[in-house]
Order: structure tokens, then sequence, then C-alpha cells
């Protein structure tokens, strides 16, 4: 009999396989990360057969380092980044174009043009996203319009457009030889082209965009079989039974299943996701209305998210570009050295600012700075910065819902620092809760799966397996830290109104 779920983790730096038994534990890992592209200032691409290529890998090293085979895996889940758009050629099997990347900014110009007529919350009402260079959408035009012969495959229904999850799916199942073309409803919200109310494409949306809609995937719940891995794979037979967005699955595994519950995911960017139940909310607060899960055939659940783009990415490009540390973890230790940012503050606007300003004019800045400051206190100040802008996405949360989260669950991979996850709770003024179980979105995934097999029966058998591993209560006085967010907002300031027709 099978006893374990696999869950494919196709994020932005990496593609990962996690192995979970009936308790949510994990059994084993495989892992490879993948190029980041940067071909222009603003450009971030993937390439998708490496990513294709990786998953099968990951697949192998799971399975080998638990000396398991496919007859122990009850059922594959799959979770995603999410707006990262593909499009390749239905006869071909082949991408036309690398995958655009949810940070790249290339897209303005389209951005602008769709604004001219009713301004970037022109779609808003239906589907819950402003227009922005971070949803698919946009990226989907930009091929169609800058790939030679892209436009005149699309309209001849040879090109097929999908979130990595559907890139992964359709080759799981088979690719050319008859691979299932499909999403789930979370996925499908962060296009620009599903309807919140429908959840089907939007046909009137799609023709403003000039996408066919041939190109599109079936739109699916997050839980159910979508078919079985072909025959060519390790896992052959077994059912593809979950998809969830990244960010939807961190909170599935998180088990906010519930109207008022709340997860915040601290990875490449920061996502903090709020259920709001089966009710659709729109924000009055700079934060999207996506959708949350849908089991089945059962009704779906929404949430508001506050998407920040720019947290561990900080890290990374401290560590890349300017080679302060050997290594991300050495972040914490570089900060402690300080013992505080020494007047620093360090607003990481690379891709433009998200939720809740939307300024896609904003470029990154280091401000506040005398000669006193040094490396620790730029480590301080770039750890500092996710706990800033967490805060300003959960006062919109709390300002929208009329409801103020008494405690925030977290995952992530930067939850294992521990300075700033007691700056966290310091900032925003309540309790913040790392589960024993950190890799939360793989989890989610796997749970959509195995509900959907009956792995699992019910979602209180899912909540039973969660447990707290930490806890951060806060220790700052409350006028440091208002003097603190006061400073950090300042700092925000300096950042708008970079961009114009002569600064990349």
């Amino acid at each position: 009999m099978a006893q374990y779920v696999l869950a494919i983790d196709q994020g932005t730096t990496s593609s990962r396989a996690i192995i979970f038994d009936h308790a949510g534990s994990i059994v084993s890992t495989g892992q490879l990360e993948h190029e980041q592209i940067f071909p222009r200032a603003g450009w971030v691409e993937h390439d998708p057969m490496e990513i294709w290529d990786n998953t099968r890998e990951v697949i192998g090293q799971a399975l080998s380092k638990a000396n398991l085979t496919r007859h122990d895996i009850a059922a594959v889940g799959i979770t995603n980044q999410r707006e990262t758009a593909v499009v390749w050629d239905r006869t071909t099997g082949k991408p036309v174009y690398n995958a655009i990347v949810w940070q790249d900014t290339r897209t303005q110009p389209i951005v602008d043009r769709f604004a001219a007529d009713g301004g970037v919350e022109r779609f808003k009402q239906k589907v819950g996203l402003p227009l922005a260079t971070y949803f698919s959408g946009t990226k989907i035009v930009w091929i169609l319009e800058n790939v030679e012969g892209a436009r005149e495959k699309a309209e001849a229904g040879d090109l097929m457009f999908g979130t990595t999850d559907s890139w992964v799916l359709w080759n799981l199942t088979g690719g050319l030889e008859g691979g299932v073309h499909a999403t789930d409803v979370t996925n499908a919200s962060r296009t620009l082209f599903m309807d919140l109310e429908t959840l089907q494409w939007d046909d009137e949306i799609l023709g403003i965009f000039g996408v066919p809609r041939s190109m599109m995937p079936e739109i699916r719940s997050s839980s159910e079989v979508y078919g079985t891995v072909n025959e060519h794979s390790l896992l052959r037979e077994v059912p593809i039974a979950g998809i969830l967005g990244d960010q939807q699955a961190a909170t599935f595994g998180q088990a906010a299943f519930d109207q008022g519950e709340a997860k915040n995911t601290y990875g490449t960017g920061n996502f903090l996701i709020f259920n709001t139940g089966t009710e659709i909310i729109h924000s009055k607060n700079g934060l999207l209305t996506t959708l949350g899960y849908k089991l089945g055939d059962a009704e779906p659940h929404y949430a508001l998210e506050g998407s920040i783009a720019v947290t561990g990415a900080l890290v990374q490009w401290l560590r890349d570009n300017l080679g302060m540390i050997g290594s991300s973890e050495e972040i914490e230790t570089l900060a402690a050295s300080v013992d505080d940012n020494g007047g620093a503050y360090f607003v990481p606007a690379f891709s433009g600012l998200f939720a809740p300003y939307w300024r896609s004019d904003a470029r990154g800045a280091l401000v506040g700075l005398t000669r006193f400051v040094n490396k620790g206190h730029i480590a301080r100040a770039a750890l500092e910065a996710t706990a800033f802008q967490t805060r300003e996405v959960l006062d919109a949360v709390n300002a929208d819902s009329g409801v103020p989260l008494t405690e925030l669950k977290v995952d992530g991979g930067m939850i294992k620092n521990n300075l700033l996850m007691q700056f966290q709770a310091d900032i925003i003024g309540v309790p913040v809760i790392r589960p024993v179980v950190a890799e939360t979105t793989a989890l989610g995934a796997a749970y959509a799966a195995g509900l959907a097999t009956g792995f699992w029966s019910t979602l209180d058998e899912l909540r039973s397996n969660w447990q707290e591993d930490s806890r951060w209560t806060p220790q700052m006085s409350e006028e440091e830290s208002a003097r603190q967010l006061r400073n950090w907002k300042k700092a925000v300031t300096k950042t708008f109104g970079w961009v114009d027709d002569d600064v990349l």
C-alpha cells in the first residue's frame, strides 16, 4: 500500500521534490537550482527546459534517498512560482521563448497601454488584480508581440500558455503524447484573465489583450485527479491530484483553511495571505483579491494577499552582486554584529514596489547613511526591510478585513533567521509563530493531492498535523517601534518617481 505523497515545488530559484508521510513529516528531499537569466535591467527569465529536466532529476533524488519506488507514492501534488509565464509550441513541445519571471518589469509599456483606458484598476472588480507587470497576462502579450512568428502560431492554435504548474503537468502527463493542459483556480487567478465569480477565462479581457483562448489551459479545482504520470517516468501511473500556486499552497500547508486565518511566507519575496472564506472582498488598501483554494466540487475559498517583490532576494543580492556574505545564512551573524541599523534604511524596490504601494516607477534606495554605518548595519537594514514591508502589508490586511490579526504564522527559508523573526514580532506588535514543518508550500500541495485520492480524509485530520516549533513575542517598546516605522516610511518615499523615459 502506498504510504507517501510526493510534492513538486517548482520555485523561483529551484525545483524540489519532497516526499511526505501521513503525519505531514518530510521523508526525503531532492533539490536543484536553475539559472537566473538577466538579459537587461528589469528583465528576469528562466529556461523552461532546464526547469523540466531538473524536475525529473529531483524526483529521482527524492525517491532514491528514501529507497522508494512509484508503488510507495499515493499521489503527486504540484506547487509553483505563480505568475511566471511559459509559452510553448503544441506541435514541437518546445518553448518559443524563455519563461518570463514574475519579477520581470519589461511589460510596463504594455501595462501603460491597457491602463490608458480606465486606469490600472480597469479590470480589478472582475479579476481582483490591478494592471501590473507582476501578472502573467502582460507577459503573454509581450511574447506574442516580440517573438518572431508567435502571433501567427497563436492565431493558428499552435501555441500553449501556462504558469510553471501547467508546464510541469503537461510534461509529466506525456507532453506531445497526450499531455494534460490545465491549471488550478489559484494560478488562473494570477493571470489578469480569470473572472473571480465564474472561475472561467473572461473572453472580453482576452480579446482586449489579443490573447487567443486556445492558448489557455483548462481551469480546474486545486484538489482533483488531473491525470496520471506518463509511462516514461519513475512515477508512471501515479495520479497527479493537487495544484496550488506557491503562496496558496503555503497557506494550505499551515492549515489556515478558515476565514480569518493567515500566514506570511518569507522567500524570494514575501507573501501574506488572509483567508476571507467564501466571500470575495475587494481591497481598498492596495491588496490583491485572489483564490485561496477550491477542493473538488466544493465552494471556492478566497483570500486577500499582500505581495512584496524583494525580501530574500535582497540577501541573495548582497551575496551575489556585492559579495558581502559568502552564503545567505551568514546575513544573521553579520547583522548581529551591531546593535541596530545605525540609522540606515534599505528599500529594495528592485522591481518597483508591490503592495500596498504598487509603484512601478520606484527603484531601490539605501538611505540614512553616515560614516558610522558599516556592513553590519547594512546587513541589519536588509533584514529589517523584510519586517517593515510585512508590517505595511499587515496594516492593509487589518484595514480591509476589520479584524486585526492576533498572531502571525510564518514559513519559508528566511524564518530560520531568529534575529529577523524577533524584529518582525517587535515591529508588528503580535507574536510570530514558526511551525515544526517549515516546508509548508510543498506540504500544502501534498495535502491537496492526498485529499483528492483519499490518502487524507478531512481538513481536521490535516489540522491535527500542524505543530508549533518556536514563538517570538514583541520585546520593543511601542514608541521605538513607531519611530522606526516612521523612518521606514520616509525612506520609502525616496524611491518614488525614479523611473522615467531616460532611466531603466
